[in-house]
């Protein structure tokens, strides 16, 4: 392990980058490539509950992360966390060992996520990506992804203030792209589009697979507000800083999806959005063609590769410290642990995780998705929900700067609306599949490092904690 003089962080991050760069990641590409995927899944404008859903269990989720990451304001967010919640002697250290292994896959899914988002709408402005390269399986749109990922990647090879004053201009064209499609939407707004298809609340099993299949998405869509946590290291003041950071942006970013959605609503008839075309590919860019014209969805078009482009930049900023925390804790290979000798950031995590994403780049959105929410879920987040109350058993004693309000309500109503979203859903035993390959792979691989460093479970009982 290096010494500290080497590994040391900069807290660096204020408030308001905290909240920039979480809504960079939160609003990605996610909702212009989703949002007809909600519609569908749920037959009509209805549609608008699993937004609503989504983020009820973002909000709930939200306060475990908020009270987590100000006791525990570290770098690696939930490894941190799941560390010593399970005892970081004990089964804590497997356990956040497995967090970092499915991150090497769930945190390379979602950066790919938004490339392959960001290239669907250049191809919207370039039809020629979608063709195949020289006769192959592989899509010219498909090596845009992969340029898009190489070069967020060299972006973020530089120090934590030069990130985020970077940060700050990539929110500003996101909250455009936003802004954009709420204006197009107000200004040409036909309120019967809005009308929900007939039956559309008979509570049957229908409607809630549908319910359940459009929160999966709108989840996948809230997803980020925690970034702030994977930078706990790098964060000013962060028992004030982190939970403020999350919460704001969850409000922030809920409102804008719920007006952004009811303007889409409002515009393009159910029919455009459920079958194949231009408006279920590119749908703000469809919106802005039919309300402001041709050269205004190109605009918008561009806008929104910004905004791909901000949340992958974003994503890959947070994730590539979880590695370099579990590293430098001597629970994760040591290459991890290496920081640049001159701006001080993890770049063999950053260089690693870049690389992932890249090689899935060449795979389908839908897969990138499915995958990506099921491991997560899983091996993440039930982890979290559950932990936050085991904690507050073990170490009642343990300062908090900030408490999850109504508490053990909010941990107990995103465990059961995480567990909704993965159960629910015809699909859910191949992404259970996948999430049990990782779970299995990365269980086999600590094991077999426990044994030769004589860790747990096969560690000597005189390295065991008192009472063990």
């Amino acid at each position: 392990m290096t010494d500290s003089a080497q590994t040391a962080l900069e807290r660096k991050i204020g408030l308001g980058s905290a909240i920039s760069l979480n809504m960079m990641n939160m609003i990605g590409v996610g909702p212009f490539i989703t949002l007809p995927l909600v519609v569908v899944a749920m037959g009509g404008s209805q549609a608008i509950l699993g937004w609503l859903l989504g983020a009820l269990i973002a909000i709930c989720d939200g306060l475990v992360w908020a009270e987590l990451g100000a006791a525990m304001p570290e770098a690696g967010g939930s490894y941190a966390f799941l560390r010593e919640i399970y005892n970081r002697d004990g089964a804590g250290r497997m356990i956040s060992f497995l967090y970092i292994w499915q991150l090497g896959f769930s945190a390379p899914l979602s950066i790919a996520s938004g490339c392959i988002g960001l290239a669907q709408y250049a191809a919207y402005l370039w039809p020629a990506l979608n063709a195949s390269v020289l006769g192959s399986p592989i899509h010219a749109s498909s090596l845009l992804a992969a340029s898009t990922c190489v070069l967020a990647v060299t972006m973020l090879y530089r120090n934590v203030s030069a990130i985020t004053r970077i940060a700050w201009v990539l929110t500003g064209g996101v909250l455009l792209t936003i802004g954009a499609v709420i204006l197009a939407g107000a200004t040409h707004f036909h309120p019967a589009l809005l009308a929900p298809s007939p039956g559309a609340f008979t509570l049957n099993i229908g409607f809630f697979e549908g319910l359940g299949a459009a929160t999966l998405l709108a989840t996948y869509d809230y997803w980020g507000y925690y970034s702030v946590c994977f930078l706990g290291g790098e964060v000013r003041d962060p028992s004030r800083t982190i939970p403020r950071a999350i919460l704001w942006s969850i409000v922030i970013v809920a409102a804008l999806y719920l007006m952004m959605n009811v303007s889409v609503l409002g515009v393009i008839p159910l029919s455009d959005l459920t079958h194949v075309g231009a408006a279920k590919f590119a749908v703000v860019a469809v919106l802005m063609e039919r309300t402001f014209g041709a050269t205004a969805a190109r605009v918008l078009a561009l806008l929104v590769m910004w905004t791909a482009f901000a949340s992958v930049f974003s994503l890959l900023l947070a994730y590539s410290r979880a590695p370099y925390a579990a590293a430098l804790d001597g629970n994760y290979f040591r290459i991890f642990a290496r920081l640049h000798p001159r701006h001080k950031f993890p770049s063999a995590s950053l260089l690693a995780l870049g690389a992932v994403a890249t090689i899935f780049c060449f795979f389908s959105l839908a897969q990138v998705i499915a995958a990506l929410v099921a491991i997560r879920i899983l091996l993440q987040y039930v982890l979290q929900q559950i932990g936050v109350i085991v904690l507050r058993r073990r170490r009642p004693q343990m300062p908090r700067p900030f408490r999850i309000w109504l508490y053990p309500l909010p941990p107990l109503l995103a465990l059961a609306g995480f567990l909704f979203i993965v159960f629910s859903r015809h699909e859910a035993s191949r992404e259970l599949l996948d999430a049990l390959v990782v779970a299995a792979t990365g269980s086999a691989l600590y094991f077999i490092r426990a044994k030769k460093r004589s860790e747990w479970p096969f560690a000597e009982a005189s390295y065991l904690p008192e009472g063990k």
